[in-house]
């Protein structure tokens, strides 16, 4: 069988890549913008263990239609959902008062997230930045790959017979347009601008009374946008390191990428090798619906991604007209708002029209999330301004690594492609070079900018949180462009915090200060991010672990394995051994509860004090200091929990010395041992006993921590004691991948996807690389052909677009 199985996939890639007329792409673009495609694509999958996909074609036409295919084969529930939401009929399946699942927008409801989306399909706001050549818009090689990958969902919706229960027999599973494909990319692009503020965008509408509400308490906002803001690395953060020959074992770079992104929804990573012979040839994670390879490597060059810290909109504050709240000034001259009128259709077959109000800035909003209220006024609105609502640049981005050499052109392509909206890249070569940078799409707000533009509210929210809010009634306070942007209004290249070569480059989702504690980095915006402040737990821990390593040197691949695996709990390092001293000199071993209910904690200060400081799925105490740190942190304000301070001599160090004489310590302590009796855990049960995702209805045992134990290790779990502890990931580890060199033409790289290939729960692959994540395993990457072809579990496939 195995044998059979080569031949056809030897003979089917001879015939494939020996084929000597490639798709008139040029041509078809238009025409698949809003029709099905018929352009006789074709490609070869090959799949090798854990339902991984080696993609191969003649052409980028034919490239994308393979990834459509074959993504299309593991996630058409989740893909199909997500190209419900980007044509915005999410009512009309759903009904307008669901919940999206936050993939591709923050709106609270369906029908905010169908205002916000038809309205940007009826402007033609994808179309337009399609019509753009670039490198200001996508190139054609990426409209190529948008058109072969809605061709290759289309053949297998047309081909296959869906089984998963998510959508099997659904209406809303229908063929895609090239147009479709390009306004996901759009939306997980202004994901962090427009996207976070879909609510107070279709909200927003002028006042009907004189009075109106009243304006925002700037220190009120301030607070609230810099906990909106941090919330990011929260829900969504990653690490990444990358090492220098002067530390590895044979002089060649090493790279550990470790994002933490979504569980579950269409914001999940997918895994794939795409290749066109003698053109491309990569391997990594692409997010769900994107054609490209988004974190992977190729024979050369390796690189991950981390959230960032820039803030990637900013605000106008419009002075009104008093005669009319449509109409505001800018140098006295008045200008009247865009009204946009939009339809939704509902389940009922009844439609819902709302008004969106545009500016020269952008739209009107009333809110950035539920948090930050920004109340149109009679004499006041806010307008929002996002930069990448001009950005279809992502493709090209990424097109640009995959083909990359080395470091240099990783660099390159990120200063020729301008795509990357709210992300950091790490990477490392073969050569032995390593690069940090922080180039992303962040609106062109420079200090100065902000101190002579802000507005009262400004002068608070941009030193506090990064947002800066404007004078829009000044036309000197534009944002101007520097001469190296592919744009105006956003930073060019020359401006972003960037490190090349260090010994090791590591971020953690704060900002790029400490990339490298011997060469920190100074001297940009505050837009970008912070200086001299206070550092995640997760990234004091991962510094103090990557620069021991670095320290050590002759590193390989397995300490790149190791570290992924280790974790360490750094929260437990500096507070639980405090912990367990303090809990055993309580009086009579005793701690009040906030129900005001003695409990005993004797026990629990016994299990803190032989922990072993880990979140591995066999160790006892991690589960009970979890869920006291938790507690702990909800009664206990940062500046009374540490006796040392936080000093910017000493940013790893400190804060440090927990304060165990603090006002909820006694409380905290009591409250977890009570939580944990109340749902019949023992105290020093294995982690993986109550830490753990059900799958096929078994228990599968989950390693690593919440952001606040700062494990690099991250993940977020669901608790759920009625049902024996945490029983689900909402984000955390993802596809993570270990890289490095020994000199052959194959890259060593190790990677494993944690919930696994397939969402469908019929598939082989929906929890068996969930299974390798548990039991803190690997997949062995199979990038050269010799090695596709010596797998066990090869399987070939021909896809084939029928005329």
């Amino acid at each position: 069988m195995r044998t059979r199985a080569r031949r056809l996939m030897v003979t089917a890639v001879a015939l494939l890549t020996a084929a000597s007329a490639l798709p008139a792409a040029a041509a078809q673009t238009q025409s698949r913008q809003e029709h099905p495609s018929h352009g006789g694509l074709s490609a070869v999958i090959r799949y090798t263990e854990y339902g991984i996909p080696h993609i191969v074609a003649r052409s980028y036409a034919g490239l994308g239609f393979g990834t459509g295919w074959a993504q299309a084969a593991d996630q058409v529930c989740t893909l199909a959902d997500g190209f419900v939401t980007v044509r915005g009929e999410r009512s009309r399946f759903f009904g307008p008062d669901a919940a999206p699942d936050f993939s591709l927008s923050s709106a609270s409801r369906n029908l905010s997230s169908d205002l916000y989306f038809r309205g940007v399909r009826e402007a033609g706001t994808v179309e337009k930045l399609l019509a753009q050549p670039a490198p200001a818009g996508p190139s054609r090689t990426a409209r190529e790959l948008m058109d072969g990958f809605a061709a290759g969902y289309n053949a297998w919706l047309k081909r296959n017979r869906i089984t998963d229960p998510a959508c099997k027999d659904a209406p809303w599973v229908r063929p895609i347009t090239s147009l479709d494909v390009a306004a996901r990319s759009y939306a997980l692009a202004v994901l962090g601008g427009q996207g976070r503020a879909v609510d107070g965008i279709t909200a927003a509408q002028p006042p009907t009374a004189p009075a109106g509400p009243v304006a925002p308490d700037a220190r009120d906002t301030a607070r609230a946008a810099r906990e909106l803001f941090a919330a990011d690395s929260a829900d969504m953060g990653s690490n990444a390191v990358a090492f220098s020959g002067r530390t590895t074992a044979n002089g060649r770079g090493l790279l550990l990428g470790n994002p933490h992104y979504p569980w579950q929804g269409g914001r999940r990573f997918w895994q794939s090798q795409q290749t066109i012979p003698g053109e491309l040839d990569v391997s990594g994670g692409s997010l769900l619906g994107s054609p490209t390879i988004s974190i992977g490597h190729n024979a050369r060059v390796a690189w991950s991604h981390t959230v960032a810290t820039g803030v990637t909109l900013n605000l106008h504050q419009l002075t009104l007209d008093p005669s009319d709240p449509t109409v505001y000034l800018v140098d006295g001259r008045p200008e009247r708002m865009t009204r946009r009128s939009v339809s939704v259709a509902l389940q009922d077959g009844s439609t819902v029209a709302r008004t969106q109000w545009w500016t020269r800035y952008g739209p009107v909003v009333n809110s950035l999330g539920a948090s930050v209220p920004l109340p149109w006024t009679a004499t006041t609105a806010y307008a929002l301004n996002d930069p990448n609502a001009d950005n279809l640049r992502a493709a090209d981005t990424a097109l640009g690594f995959s083909t990359a050499r080395d470091t240099g052109d990783v660099l390159a392509a990120l200063d020729r492609t301008q795509g990357l909206p709210w992300v950091n890249t790490i990477a490392a070569d073969s050569s032995g070079h390593t690069l940090f940078t922080q180039a992303q799409v962040v609106p062109r707000i420079t200090d100065e900018l902000a101190q002579r533009c802000s507005t009262p509210l400004g002068r608070v929210t941009y030193p506090s949180s990064g947002l800066a809010v404007l004078d829009g009634s000044r036309g000197d306070c534009a944002l101007g462009r520097d001469a190296d942007a592919v744009r105006p209004g956003i930073f060019g290249p020359s401006r972003m915090p960037t490190l090349r070569d260090a010994p090791y480059a590591e971020n953690s989702n704060d900002s790029a200060w400490l990339a490298n504690t011997d060469r920190p980095l100074t001297g940009y915006e505050r837009v970008f991010g912070t200086v001299g402040t206070q550092r995640s737990m997760r990234t004091r821990g991962a510094i103090e672990d990557v620069s021991a390593l670095a320290g050590r040197g002759g590193l390989t691949v397995a300490d790149l394995q190791a570290q992924q695996y280790a974790n360490r709990v750094p929260a437990g390092s500096l507070a639980a051994a405090d912990t367990a001293t303090a809990c055993a000199a309580l009086p009579g071993g005793t701690a009040t509860a906030s129900d005001g209910m003695p409990v005993d904690v004797a026990e629990a200060c016994r299990v803190l004090a032989a922990w072993d400081r880990t979140t591995d799925t066999s160790s006892r105490g991690a589960l009970l200091f979890d869920r006291f740190w938790r507690k702990l942190l909800a009664r206990v304000p940062a500046a009374q929990l540490w006796k040392v301070p936080f000093s910017a001599a000493d940013p790893v160090g400190t804060p440090n010395t927990l304060d165990t004489a603090a006002p909820g310590f006694r409380t905290a302590l009591a409250d977890a041992v009570a939580e944990l009796r109340a749902a019949g855990i023992v105290l020093d049960s294995p982690l993986g006993a109550h830490q753990f995702v059900v799958r096929d209805g078994r228990r599968i045992p989950v390693p690593g921590g919440t952001e606040a134990l700062g494990v690099w290790n991250k993940v977020e779990p669901v608790w759920d004691p009625a049902h024996g502890g945490y029983t689900e990931v909402t984000t955390g580890s993802s596809y993570i991948q270990a890289v490095g060199w020994d000199g052959s033409r194959c890259p060593v790289a190790r990677t494993v996807l944690s919930y696994s290939q397939s969402s469908n729960p019929d598939s082989a692959h929906f929890a068996d690389q969930t299974g390798l994540f548990s039991g803190e395993r690997w997949v062995r990457s199979r990038f050269c052909e010799k090695d596709i072809l010596a797998s066990p579990a090869l399987r070939v496939v021909v896809a084939r677009e029928r005329r």
